[in-house]
């Protein structure tokens, strides 16, 4: 699997990746009606998926061909409420270690912070 494979869930919620390059990336996502929840706010798991699909594609550039990666642990801090536009995640490698990395992603919505996160991924040879 590379950054540049398809990802049929993140295709399905409109994810788009302008930028990914070994250790960083910058993705997109359109708000739309299909991804709120009840209370007109956009759901809280797109934007975990958007941090989660940003590191996995900073890390997965950075890797050697015959290296994979999955999600240890992410914790996300929800910081304001997202109700239209675009949201852009930006994310950094910030230590990639033998068997394990570490990165951080912050979220914007019509130039605020809406969400920051922190994650850690398992790196493996299968």
């Amino acid at each position: 699997m590379t950054a540049e494979s398809p990802h049929g869930f993140s295709d399905l919620i409109g994810l788009d990746f302008t930028d990914v390059e070994a250790g960083y990336s910058r993705g997109t996502i359109e708000v739309s009606d299909e991804l709120m929840n009840p209370n007109g706010v956009l759901h809280g798991g797109v934007l975990y998926t958007l941090a989660d699909s940003g590191m996995g594609a900073a890390l997965y550039a950075e890797l050697a061909e015959d290296q994979q990666c999955a999600t240890i642990e992410i914790k996300i801090n929800y910081l304001k409420p997202v109700r239209t536009g675009r949201v852009t995640c930006e994310t950094t490698l910030e230590k990639n270690g033998r068997t394990v990395a570490y990165l951080e992603s912050e979220l914007v919505n019509d130039g605020k912070t809406v969400a920051r996160a922190t994650g850690s991924f398992s790196i493996f040879t299968p």
